[in-house]
């Protein structure tokens, strides 16, 4: 019989890493033995949603300021940065709170990572 072999990283570090981008995210929730932890499960899936929210607000902020460009640029400029500031922030959070061992949710996309990590 085989020894396990043993996994280089912890459950908190494998959850933080998962924040990283989400190439790391989808590779534990592939790789074993992070694919049997709920925990690493639960912040890639939390670190893969967010990542797509962030993609699709940015995606609508960058139109909506081409649209208005010519009656409040700076304004709607400002509020994208402001938004995108308000994303890294949140993702910062994710990572501490994963580093710490903590299953921080997010509201929606946490419940959503939860039902797909099945925890």
């Amino acid at each position: 019989m085989s020894e396990p072999t043993p996994s280089p990283f912890t459950d908190n570090a494998a959850g933080a890493i998962a924040y990283i981008t989400p190439v790391p995210a989808i590779v534990f929730l592939v790789l074993e033995p992070y694919n049997k932890s709920s925990y690493v499960r639960f912040h890639s899936w939390q670190s893969i949603f967010l990542f797509i929210v962030w993609v699709v607000v940015s995606v609508v902020m960058t139109m909506l300021v081409a649209v208005t460009a010519f009656l409040m640029p700076f304004l709607m400029w400002r509020l994208a940065q402001l938004i995108n500031l308000a994303f890294f922030i949140v993702w910062i959070i994710c990572l501490v709170q994963a580093v710490n061992g903590k299953r921080f949710k997010l509201p929606v996309i946490g419940a959503l990572a939860e039902k797909q990590a099945g925890a």
